[in-house]
C-alpha cells in the first residue's frame, strides 16, 4: 500500500517563449519538465488546511482584480500530488512546488549553502538572485494578527522574520519570509512576492500556495484566473502522464461550466469555516443510477463553520464527512460487499478498499457522480472509481474527513479531478470545469 511522489527535474536550461492568441494577445510560457520517483508515503498526500495552534477564523478581504498582467501555461507530471516548476529569481532558478489551492503561504526550498550541482538544482541559492531580499523582524507581516494570514512568526537570531507550517499530512516547513520574483521571461517577470524561504522542511518540494487568502500568489501576482488539467494516473512502464497549468486565460476554457463560489461575510465566520477556500455548493453524490440519500445540509457549513464543501488541488483525496461518507459506503457494500478487504483502513481514514480485479469490482460499482448547484457535474467514470495504493490493493478515493485531525469538511480531492479542466476564476468568483484529456491537454 505504498503511494509514490514523483518530483520533477527540468531537462532543458533554455526558456522558450511562444507568443499564443488568447483573449487579451498576452505571452504563453511552457517549460519541459520530467519524472524521477520519490521515497514513498503510507498514506494519502495531503498539504493542504493549514494546522496551527494559533489558527482563528481568519478575515478575507474582498480584491480588486484587474487583467491578470501575463499569462503562462506549464505542464506537470504527478503521482497523488499536483507538481509544477516556476522560474524563480534573477536571473530565474527552477523550483519544483506543490500546487496547492487550499493553503496561502508559498515557500521555495533555500537550505543551507551547498555544493552547486550541475542545474537545475532543487534548492533555490538567494545570493544567485539580484532580486531577493529578506524581511525583517520590525516588518508588519512579522507581527500578530494579520488579517487573512495566521501563520505564526518570530524573530530569529538574526532579527529575520521566521515562520514555521504544518500541514495536515505532518508535513513541516520551516525558515524566514523573503520578497522574490517569479520570472517567466526577460520582459516579463512579477513584482517582489512574499515567499517562504524553508531552512528546515520534511519535503523535498515547495508549495505554490493559491487559496483565497491575500499573500497566495494568486492574490500577491493579482492573476484574474487560474487552471490546471490532471491527467490520469496510467500506469504504463517508462511513462508518467503531463497535465497542464495555466495562470491567466486559457485557450480550452469555450465549453467550461461555472459554478458560483460561496463567501461568507465577516458576521458568517466561525471556528471551523476556513473563509480562505474555494467554497462550493455540492448538491449530492450518485453512484451508478442511485442518488444516495444524504440531505444538503452535509454539504454546507454548520453553525460551528464544519462541513463547507472545498474544491483542493493539494489534497489527494476527496474527504467527506461521516454523514456523507457513510451513505457512500452503505451503498458500496450493496454493491460489492462481499469483496471488500475485511478489516482494512487505507492511510486511517478510507476502509472502502478491494484485494482482487479493480476493473470488474468499479464496473461492479459504476459511475460516481458529484453533483453541484446549476445542473454542474463531475462524473467519476466507473474504471477510475478505485485508486491503485499498492501490494495489489485498491481502494475508493474517499475517506473520512473527521480521520483528519481538524474539524470535519468535505474535499474534493486531485484524484476525482482527473480528466478536467478546473478553472478559478477569481475576478468573477467561480470555478469553470471542462471535460479533456488531460495529457493531451496544452
Amino acid at each position: 500500500m505504498l503511494l509514490f511522489y514523483l518530483f520533477l527535474l527540468l531537462t532543458s536550461c533554455s526558456l522558450s517563449a511562444q507568443e499564443t492568441q488568447h483573449k487579451n494577445d498576452s505571452l504563453s510560457f511552457s517549460f519541459p519538465l520530467t519524472p524521477l520517483p520519490r521515497s514513498p508515503r503510507a498514506s494519502p498526500s495531503f498539504y493542504s488546511s493549514f494546522i496551527s495552534q494559533t489558527k482563528k477564523a481568519s478575515t478575507l478581504k474582498s480584491s480588486s482584480f484587474s487583467s491578470s498582467p501575463y499569462n503562462y501555461g506549464s505542464g506537470f507530471k504527478y503521482s497523488m500530488i499536483l507538481l509544477v516548476s516556476l522560474p524563480i529569481g534573477t536571473p530565474p532558478q527552477t523550483q519544483q512546488m506543490i500546487l496547492d489551492t487550499g493553503s496561502q503561504l508559498s515557500w521555495i526550498q533555500c537550505h543551507k549553502k551547498v555544493p552547486r550541482k550541475p542545474p537545475p538544482s532543487s534548492v533555490f541559492d538567494p545570493s544567485l538572485s539580484s532580486s531577493f531580499s529578506v524581511l525583517p523582524c520590525n516588518h508588519p507581516l512579522c507581527k500578530p494578527r494579520i488579517p487573512d494570514f495566521t501563520l505564526p512568526t518570530s524573530c530569529d537570531q538574526n532579527r529575520l522574520c521566521h515562520y514555521s507550517y504544518f500541514y495536515a499530512d505532518g508535513t513541516l516547513a520551516e525558515g524566514n519570509l523573503v520578497r522574490e520574483k517569479i520570472t517567466f521571461s526577460r520582459s516579463q517577470s512579477t513584482p517582489p512576492l512574499i515567499l517562504g524561504c524553508a531552512e528546515e522542511s520534511s519535503d523535498a518540494k515547495g508549495i505554490l500556495g493559491m487559496n483565497l487568502g491575500r499573500l497566495s500568489f494568486a492574490s500577491q501576482a493579482k492573476l484574474t484566473k487560474f487552471s490546471y488539467c490532471v491527467p490520469t494516473r496510467q500506469v504504463r512502464p517508462g511513462f508518467t502522464p503531463t497535465g497542464s497549468f495555466y495562470l491567466g486565460e486559457n485557450p480550452n476554457s469555450g465549453g467550461f461550466r461555472y459554478i458560483n463560489l460561496l463567501t461568507f461575510s465577516q458576521s458568517q465566520r466561525m471556528p471551523n469555516l476556513d473563509p480562505l477556500a474555494y467554497t462550493v455548493a455540492m448538491q449530492g453524490i450518485r453512484i451508478g443510477n442511485q442518488k444516495l440519500n444524504i440531505p444538503i445540509s452535509a454539504f454546507r457549513p454548520d453553525p460551528s463553520g464544519a462541513g463547507q464543501t472545498m474544491i483542493d488541488s493539494g489534497s489527494e483525496f476527496t474527504y467527506l464527512v461521516d454523514e456523507a461518507y457513510n451513505k457512500v459506503r452503505e451503498e458500496v457494500v450493496r454493491l460489492v460487499g462481499p469483496r471488500l478487504k475485511k478489516g482494512y483502513v487505507y492511510g486511517g481514514v478510507s476502509d472502502m478498499c478491494f484485494n482482487g480485479n479493480a476493473i470488474e469490482i468499479g464496473r461492479l460499482i459504476g459511475n460516481m457522480v458529484f453533483e453541484f448547484d446549476k445542473g454542474v457535474e463531475i462524473v467519476v467514470e466507473k474504471e477510475r472509481v478505485l485508486a491503485d495504493v499498492g501490494g495489489g490493493v485498491h481502494c475508493v478515493g474517499i475517506g473520512r474527513s473527521e480521520m483528519l485531525g481538524g474539524a470535519a469538511s468535505n474535499i474534493i480531492g486531485n484524484f476525482h479531478q482527473q480528466n478536467i479542466w478546473v478553472e478559478f476564476d477569481l475576478a468573477n468568483r467561480r470555478v469553470g470545469f471542462g471535460k479533456a484529456d488531460c495529457s493531451r491537454s496544452v
